[in-house]
């Protein structure tokens, strides 16, 4: 299929710049942002550190768990479209540091060579067949558990994203960056409460639920979105969703 053609959401219409000065800006604003959220830089650090002693061994369980299930849907990917079934991609983590992330593919390979990154729609003719039932299932994501035991991510954390977008939407939000206050997760409180990012105001309102949880930090807070990821999966979601917060001021 056509990359050109997907039905597909330009992010902005500015060109490509090198990540570099928008890191800059947002490593100096990142520390300072979380403070006035409500928390002190010490108070996390202290906090992803015990996180990271938590989700290790949470991690390399269900790593061990899931390794049947992850084998089986690579060979299932492998089998049914061309290009790698492991999608590594460049993502930012905490402090605007960048890293690999590990995912199965479930779009066509190579299916952005002519048009970007894009933010995907509803019934995007990238996604697969067989992509559309991994990510229903979240089977897709189970590889960044690797991630979590390589001190990349956390289980629980705001979403990571791409440098070419954090560099555009670091203009457009400003108060973006506070979300890189700590690790990146597989889940998080803004991930299982709102859709994924399809505008600028959907990321606004990601903000607002990640500035939420950077204030409630910690292991309760992580255990109760825990609970609400397996809800998710399982098709609860109406159990636990609270009406939308108000969008994150551009301060």
């Amino acid at each position: 299929m056509n990359a050109s053609r997907a039905t597909t959401v330009p992010l902005l219409e500015v060109a490509h710049r090198p990540l570099s000065g928008a890191l800059r800006l947002h490593e100096c604003a990142q520390r300072a942002d979380a403070t006035h959220a409500g928390a002190t830089p010490a108070r996390l650090d202290r906090v992803v550190a015990v996180k990271a002693a938590v989700e290790f061994p949470l991690a390399l369980g269900l790593l061990a768990l899931a390794s049947p299930l992850i084998l089986a849907a690579l060979a299932a990917v492998k089998l049914t479209s061309r290009g790698p079934a492991l999608y590594t991609q460049t993502r930012v983590g905490r402090g605007g540091v960048p890293f690999t992330i590990y995912k199965i593919r479930t779009m066509a390979h190579d299916c952005e060579s002519l048009t970007g990154p894009r933010w995907s729609m509803p019934g995007d003719p990238r996604v697969t067949p067989l992509g559309r039932v991994l990510r229903k299932l979240h089977v897709d994501e189970l590889p960044q558990l690797v991630n979590v035991l390589r001190g990349d991510m956390a289980l629980v954390g705001p979403r990571p994203e791409r440098p070419e977008i954090v560099a555009q939407l670091v203009r457009s939000v400003p108060s973006y960056p506070r979300r890189h206050a700590v690790k990146p997760g597989i889940t998080g409180f803004a991930q299982v409460h709102l859709p994924a990012d399809s505008d600028v105001q959907s990321v606004r309102n990601k903000v607002a639920y990640d500035r939420h949880y950077l204030r409630t930090v910690g292991l309760r807070t992580d255990a109760t979105i825990y609970a609400w990821t397996l809800l998710k999966v399982l098709g609860g979601r109406r159990l636990y969703a609270r009406p939308p917060r108000r969008p994150a001021g551009e301060g």
